[in-house]
């Protein structure tokens, strides 16, 4: 099947689209990429919702949620419309987009997960079949609703010595462990890029720390540093997942602009060394996706923290950017064919269960 796979991360820069050729199990062969990146303020907007999502106790209806979720819907249905043009295919050739939507609250502590963006609405701008809402079935049923990703990167890992490990380094990061039995067990390690982006917006004005240039001069504060770790989820076994303002940039506050982002760069650093301590086995690499693998600084510290060599996935033929969006297409054919996304060993659901709501065009 052709698939799109759509996805708007935490980090709110923007929407990746990826068209993939997939039957949802072993093959998967990408076709064409792109990213599209939010203006400030649709950037502003969607943080709004997200600030006003996160005071709720449960997920309702309030016009500024309601016109983000809105403006994410014309900004997929866009970048569909370009990624098709770019790759040259019609959209009649495509049998389904794997839509995310954006993130506003995640609470599988509370029994929900909140992802806004329309799966209907976008069918009906597309024209093409839509699988959106991933998460909510799994949290229903039990589970943490994240990381997901895992299904895909067992597939990709297919031919590779095993046990290996996929770090993804995006607003949150998490790990897929693959054992050689093709046994998965994931979670999120803790913040990635998330905490260091707020502190670069707000002490330098800057979206992001470009290849970790400022914390490569800056001092890690032990004091912070420790503080910071002292906290009891890391030492919860997983599965485990987060929302990306479960930890926040205060105890950095007061350090210089290249003390605190070295030092927040060192917390990512040592949250995923403190989370291989949880894997079943250690494994033999640690392949690396997602924007961090674009910080040097960071993979640095991670390479110093865990002993293991962060391996970026584009050597081998990877790509680290387009790997969210690939994964919600795969999952989307899976979603058609009934099979499983998320596992007892990834987000801790009782049994291997699929999800994803399923959205047809009104004009089909």
């Amino acid at each position: 099947m052709l698939a799109i796979g759509l996805m708007s991360g935490t980090s709110l820069d923007g929407v990746d689209a990826a068209l993939v050729e997939t039957d949802g199990e072993a093959l998967v062969r990408p076709v064409a990429f792109r990213s599209e990146t939010y203006s400030d303020g649709a950037r502003a907007e969607l943080a709004e919702a997200t600030a006003m999502a996160l005071t709720f106790d449960r997920p309702r209806a309030s016009p500024p949620i309601v016109a983000a979720g809105d403006l994410i819907v014309r900004t997929h249905a866009m970048v569909v419309q370009k990624l098709l043009r770019d790759a040259g295919v019609e959209a009649g050739r495509v049998d389904v987009i794997g839509f995310h939507g954006q993130t506003v609250a995640h609470r599988p502590d509370r029994g929900w997960t909140w992802q806004i963006g329309d799966g209907q609405a976008l069918a009906d701008a597309t024209g093409i079949v839509t699988v959106s809402d991933f998460r909510s079935a799994d949290v229903a049923a039990g589970g943490q609703g994240a990381p997901l990703i895992p299904v895909y990167h067992a597939a990709l890992a297919t031919g590779l010595e095993k046990p290996v490990a996929i770090l993804n380094l995006g607003g949150v990061a998490n790990i897929t462990w693959v054992g050689r039995d093709g046994a998965l067990v994931a979670f999120d390690t803790g913040p990635a890029n998330g905490l260091i982006d707020s502190w670069m917006e707000v002490e330098t004005g800057q979206r992001y720390d470009a290849d970790g240039a400022l914390a490569a001069t800056g001092r890690v504060e032990p004091t912070v540093l420790d503080t910071m770790m002292d906290n009891g989820w890391f030492d919860l076994a997983p599965p485990k997942s987060l929302d990306r303002n479960d930890f926040t940039i205060q105890p950095a506050r007061g350090l210089s602009a290249a003390d605190g982002a070295a030092t927040l760069t060192a917390f990512t650093a040592r949250t995923v060394a403190r989370a291989l301590d949880h894997l079943p086995q250690r494994p033999r690499r640690l392949l690396v996706a997602g924007g961090g693998r674009h910080n040097a600084t960071m993979l640095r510290m991670i390479g110093q923290e865990t002993g293991l060599t962060p391996e970026p996935t584009d050597a081998l033929g990877w790509n680290g950017d387009a790997m969210e969006a690939e994964g919600f297409a795969y999952m989307a054919v899976r979603r058609l064919n009934e099979r499983p996304i998320s596992f007892p060993g990834t987000t801790g659901v009782a049994q291997a269960m699929t999800g994803g709501v399923i959205h047809r065009p009104a004009t089909n």
